[in-house]
Protein backbone atom coordinates (compact mmCIF):
# COMPACT_ATOMS: atom_id res chain seq x y z
CA UNK A 1 0.00 0.00 0.00
CA UNK A 2 2.64 2.39 1.00
CA UNK A 3 4.09 2.33 -2.92
CA UNK A 4 0.79 3.61 -4.60
CA UNK A 5 0.64 6.41 -2.02
CA UNK A 6 3.93 7.60 -2.16
CA UNK A 7 3.34 7.54 -6.10
CA UNK A 8 0.17 9.64 -5.72
CA UNK A 9 1.88 11.82 -3.23
CA UNK A 10 4.28 12.53 -5.85
CA UNK A 11 2.24 13.29 -9.01
CA UNK A 12 1.61 17.01 -9.88
CA UNK A 13 -2.27 17.32 -9.34
CA UNK A 14 -4.95 18.00 -10.38
CA UNK A 15 -2.82 17.45 -13.75
CA UNK A 16 -3.71 20.67 -14.67
CA UNK A 17 -0.87 20.64 -17.25
CA UNK A 18 -0.58 18.11 -20.47
CA UNK A 19 3.36 15.97 -20.10
CA UNK A 20 3.86 14.28 -23.13
CA UNK A 21 6.57 12.43 -22.64
CA UNK A 22 8.65 9.57 -24.91
CA UNK A 23 7.14 6.06 -24.25
CA UNK A 24 9.34 2.94 -24.42
CA UNK A 25 6.67 1.26 -26.77
CA UNK A 26 7.23 4.07 -29.11
CA UNK A 27 11.31 3.67 -29.25
CA UNK A 28 12.99 2.61 -31.92
CA UNK A 29 14.87 -0.72 -31.49
CA UNK A 30 12.18 -2.47 -28.73
CA UNK A 31 12.80 -5.90 -28.39
CA UNK A 32 10.26 -7.86 -30.53
CA UNK A 33 9.98 -10.15 -27.17
CA UNK A 34 8.92 -7.60 -24.97
CA UNK A 35 6.77 -5.56 -27.58
CA UNK A 36 4.99 -8.61 -27.68
CA UNK A 37 5.12 -8.84 -23.83
CA UNK A 38 3.58 -5.32 -23.88
CA UNK A 39 1.08 -5.81 -26.12
CA UNK A 40 -0.20 -9.08 -24.65
CA UNK A 41 -0.44 -7.13 -20.76
CA UNK A 42 -2.45 -4.01 -22.98
CA UNK A 43 -4.95 -6.83 -24.30
CA UNK A 44 -5.64 -7.76 -20.80
CA UNK A 45 -6.01 -4.44 -19.47
CA UNK A 46 -8.26 -3.11 -22.70
CA UNK A 47 -10.42 -6.21 -21.69
CA UNK A 48 -11.35 -5.33 -18.42
CA UNK A 49 -11.82 -2.07 -19.31
CA UNK A 50 -14.33 -2.72 -21.89
CA UNK A 51 -13.49 0.06 -24.52
CA UNK A 52 -14.52 -2.36 -27.61
CA UNK A 53 -17.99 -2.35 -26.13
CA UNK A 54 -18.19 1.57 -26.42
CA UNK A 55 -17.19 1.50 -29.72
CA UNK A 56 -19.36 -0.94 -30.85
CA UNK A 57 -22.12 0.49 -29.63
CA UNK A 58 -22.32 3.30 -31.91
CA UNK A 59 -21.39 1.34 -34.72
CA UNK A 60 -24.39 -1.32 -34.24
CA UNK A 61 -26.79 1.84 -34.18
CA UNK A 62 -25.52 3.15 -37.38
CA UNK A 63 -25.74 -0.36 -39.33
CA UNK A 64 -29.23 -0.63 -38.22
CA UNK A 65 -30.33 2.28 -40.07
CA UNK A 66 -27.92 1.56 -43.09
CA UNK A 67 -28.37 -0.63 -45.78
CA UNK A 68 -25.06 -1.00 -46.92
CA UNK A 69 -23.55 -4.23 -46.68
CA UNK A 70 -20.88 -5.27 -45.49
CA UNK A 71 -20.50 -2.05 -43.16
CA UNK A 72 -16.50 -1.51 -43.39
CA UNK A 73 -14.69 -0.20 -40.32
CA UNK A 74 -10.97 1.05 -40.33
CA UNK A 75 -9.16 0.87 -36.89
CA UNK A 76 -5.72 3.66 -36.98
CA UNK A 77 -3.11 2.86 -35.10
CA UNK A 78 -4.46 -0.57 -34.22
CA UNK A 79 -1.50 -2.06 -32.69
CA UNK A 80 -2.02 -5.38 -32.04
CA UNK A 81 -5.32 -5.75 -33.07
CA UNK A 82 -7.13 -6.25 -29.92
CA UNK A 83 -9.74 -3.74 -30.70
CA UNK A 84 -10.48 -4.78 -34.75
CA UNK A 85 -10.38 -8.35 -33.45
CA UNK A 86 -13.11 -7.62 -30.36
CA UNK A 87 -15.53 -5.04 -32.98
CA UNK A 88 -15.31 -8.35 -35.49
CA UNK A 89 -16.24 -11.12 -32.98
CA UNK A 90 -18.79 -9.02 -31.60
CA UNK A 91 -20.43 -8.36 -35.13
CA UNK A 92 -20.12 -12.29 -35.90
CA UNK A 93 -22.29 -12.79 -32.72
CA UNK A 94 -24.85 -10.10 -33.42
CA UNK A 95 -25.04 -11.59 -36.58
CA UNK A 96 -23.63 -7.90 -38.00
CA UNK A 97 -21.96 -8.11 -41.25
CA UNK A 98 -18.76 -5.83 -40.56
CA UNK A 99 -15.83 -5.55 -42.76
CA UNK A 100 -13.10 -4.69 -39.85
CA UNK A 101 -9.61 -4.02 -41.21
CA UNK A 102 -6.83 -2.25 -39.03
CA UNK A 103 -3.84 -0.41 -40.01
CA UNK A 104 -0.36 0.68 -38.01
CA UNK A 105 2.85 2.83 -38.89
CA UNK A 106 4.96 -0.54 -37.10
CA UNK A 107 5.17 -2.85 -39.48
CA UNK A 108 5.91 -5.85 -36.50
CA UNK A 109 2.45 -4.54 -34.56
CA UNK A 110 0.82 -5.21 -38.11
CA UNK A 111 2.40 -8.84 -38.32
CA UNK A 112 1.39 -9.50 -34.53
CA UNK A 113 -2.37 -7.90 -35.18
CA UNK A 114 -2.61 -10.65 -38.52
CA UNK A 115 -0.96 -13.43 -36.00
CA UNK A 116 -3.65 -12.65 -33.52
CA UNK A 117 -6.48 -12.49 -35.39
CA UNK A 118 -5.66 -15.90 -37.76
CA UNK A 119 -5.64 -17.69 -34.05
CA UNK A 120 -8.97 -16.24 -33.54
CA UNK A 121 -10.21 -17.65 -37.17
CA UNK A 122 -10.88 -14.14 -38.17
CA UNK A 123 -9.69 -13.21 -42.10
CA UNK A 124 -9.48 -9.54 -41.03
CA UNK A 125 -6.67 -7.47 -43.06
CA UNK A 126 -4.46 -5.30 -41.02
CA UNK A 127 -1.55 -3.26 -43.13
CA UNK A 128 0.82 -0.70 -42.20
CA UNK A 129 -0.02 3.03 -42.82
CA UNK A 130 0.97 6.55 -41.31
CA UNK A 131 -2.51 7.88 -39.66
CA UNK A 132 -1.39 10.70 -40.63
CA UNK A 133 -0.32 10.89 -44.17
CA UNK A 134 -2.11 12.88 -46.55
CA UNK A 135 -2.36 12.02 -49.10
CA UNK A 136 -2.75 8.55 -47.46
CA UNK A 137 0.14 6.21 -48.15
CA UNK A 138 -1.60 2.96 -48.80
CA UNK A 139 -0.82 -0.38 -47.61
CA UNK A 140 -0.94 -3.20 -50.15
CA UNK A 141 -3.77 -4.89 -51.68
CA UNK A 142 -6.73 -2.95 -52.73
CA UNK A 143 -7.00 -0.32 -49.54
CA UNK A 144 -9.08 2.09 -50.16
CA UNK A 145 -8.77 4.63 -47.81
CA UNK A 146 -11.64 7.02 -48.54
CA UNK A 147 -14.26 3.63 -48.59
CA UNK A 148 -14.76 3.21 -44.79
CA UNK A 149 -18.16 4.04 -43.48
CA UNK A 150 -16.42 4.08 -39.48
CA UNK A 151 -12.57 5.28 -38.91
CA UNK A 152 -11.99 5.09 -35.35
CA UNK A 153 -8.71 5.05 -33.36
CA UNK A 154 -8.17 3.47 -29.41
CA UNK A 155 -5.72 5.00 -26.88
CA UNK A 156 -4.02 6.61 -30.00
CA UNK A 157 -4.46 10.53 -29.87
CA UNK A 158 -2.32 11.02 -26.57
CA UNK A 159 0.94 9.83 -28.32
CA UNK A 160 0.34 13.09 -30.71
CA UNK A 161 1.09 16.78 -29.45
CA UNK A 162 -1.65 18.76 -29.92
CA UNK A 163 -2.09 19.84 -33.53
CA UNK A 164 -1.09 16.56 -34.86
CA UNK A 165 -3.96 15.27 -32.51
CA UNK A 166 -6.10 17.50 -34.22
CA UNK A 167 -5.09 16.93 -37.65
CA UNK A 168 -6.00 13.46 -37.20
CA UNK A 169 -9.60 14.48 -36.23
CA UNK A 170 -9.64 16.50 -39.63
CA UNK A 171 -8.55 13.54 -41.32
CA UNK A 172 -10.71 10.69 -39.64
CA UNK A 173 -13.44 13.19 -40.56
CA UNK A 174 -12.74 13.42 -44.24
CA UNK A 175 -11.99 9.27 -44.74
CA UNK A 176 -14.89 8.65 -42.81
CA UNK A 177 -17.55 8.11 -44.77
CA UNK A 178 -20.80 8.16 -41.96
CA UNK A 179 -18.80 7.87 -38.29
CA UNK A 180 -16.05 8.88 -36.66
CA UNK A 181 -15.11 7.01 -33.19
CA UNK A 182 -12.21 8.24 -30.63
CA UNK A 183 -11.39 6.51 -27.33
CA UNK A 184 -8.92 7.60 -25.10
CA UNK A 185 -7.81 8.38 -21.67
CA UNK A 186 -8.63 11.45 -19.95
CA UNK A 187 -5.96 13.38 -17.64
CA UNK A 188 -7.32 13.03 -14.08
CA UNK A 189 -5.72 12.14 -10.56
CA UNK A 190 -8.22 9.68 -10.83
CA UNK A 191 -6.95 8.29 -14.52
CA UNK A 192 -3.40 8.64 -13.23
CA UNK A 193 -4.05 6.00 -9.73
CA UNK A 194 -6.01 3.47 -12.25
CA UNK A 195 -3.36 3.48 -14.83
CA UNK A 196 -0.42 3.09 -11.91
CA UNK A 197 -2.71 0.16 -9.96
CA UNK A 198 -3.83 -1.48 -13.34
CA UNK A 199 -0.83 -2.14 -15.55
CA UNK A 200 0.91 -3.46 -12.53
CA UNK A 201 -1.89 -6.14 -11.25
CA UNK A 202 -2.98 -6.92 -14.84
CA UNK A 203 0.60 -6.93 -16.29
CA UNK A 204 4.33 -7.97 -15.77
CA UNK A 205 5.55 -6.11 -18.50
CA UNK A 206 7.61 -2.84 -17.74
CA UNK A 207 7.20 -1.05 -20.59
CA UNK A 208 3.47 -1.30 -19.95
CA UNK A 209 4.38 -0.53 -16.22
CA UNK A 210 6.07 2.97 -17.53
CA UNK A 211 3.71 4.10 -19.99
CA UNK A 212 0.67 3.40 -18.70
CA UNK A 213 1.19 6.64 -16.26
CA UNK A 214 3.28 8.68 -18.95
CA UNK A 215 -0.11 7.96 -21.18
CA UNK A 216 -2.42 9.92 -18.64
CA UNK A 217 0.17 12.23 -18.46
CA UNK A 218 -0.08 12.74 -21.84
CA UNK A 219 -3.48 12.39 -22.34
CA UNK A 220 -6.16 15.48 -22.78
CA UNK A 221 -8.68 16.42 -20.57
CA UNK A 222 -12.55 16.77 -21.94
CA UNK A 223 -12.36 20.20 -22.62
CA UNK A 224 -9.17 20.55 -24.86
CA UNK A 225 -10.72 17.57 -26.71
CA UNK A 226 -14.12 19.02 -27.31
CA UNK A 227 -11.81 22.21 -28.57
CA UNK A 228 -9.65 20.61 -30.79
CA UNK A 229 -12.77 18.29 -32.33
CA UNK A 230 -14.73 21.90 -33.09
CA UNK A 231 -11.68 23.41 -34.85
CA UNK A 232 -11.22 20.21 -37.01
CA UNK A 233 -14.05 20.29 -38.23
CA UNK A 234 -16.32 17.91 -36.17
CA UNK A 235 -18.98 20.22 -35.55
CA UNK A 236 -21.63 18.76 -33.39
CA UNK A 237 -18.70 16.08 -31.56
CA UNK A 238 -20.38 13.92 -28.86
CA UNK A 239 -18.18 13.60 -25.92
CA UNK A 240 -18.90 10.94 -22.85
CA UNK A 241 -16.79 9.60 -20.30
CA UNK A 242 -16.08 6.11 -20.11
CA UNK A 243 -15.59 3.36 -18.04
CA UNK A 244 -12.09 3.31 -16.53
CA UNK A 245 -11.75 7.19 -16.78
CA UNK A 246 -11.67 7.62 -20.33
CA UNK A 247 -13.61 8.87 -22.99
CA UNK A 248 -15.51 8.13 -26.74
CA UNK A 249 -15.63 11.28 -28.53
CA UNK A 250 -18.38 10.49 -31.67
CA UNK A 251 -19.15 12.11 -34.56
CA UNK A 252 -21.62 11.54 -38.04
CA UNK A 253 -22.06 13.37 -41.01
CA UNK A 254 -26.24 12.85 -40.57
Amino acid sequence: MGAPAQCLSAMPLPLARRQRLPELMDQPGLDPAEHQRALAGLRRINAISRCSASLFAPIQELAARLPERPLRVLDLACGGGDTAIDLALMGRRRGLELAVEGCDLNPEAVAIATANAHRRGLPLRFFAADALADPWAEGPGDANPEGYHVVLCSLFLHHLDGGDAERLLALMARRARRLVLVNDLIRSPLGFALAWAGTRLLSRSPVVHTDGPLSVRGAFQLAEVAAMAERAGLAGAELRRCWPERYLLRWSRD
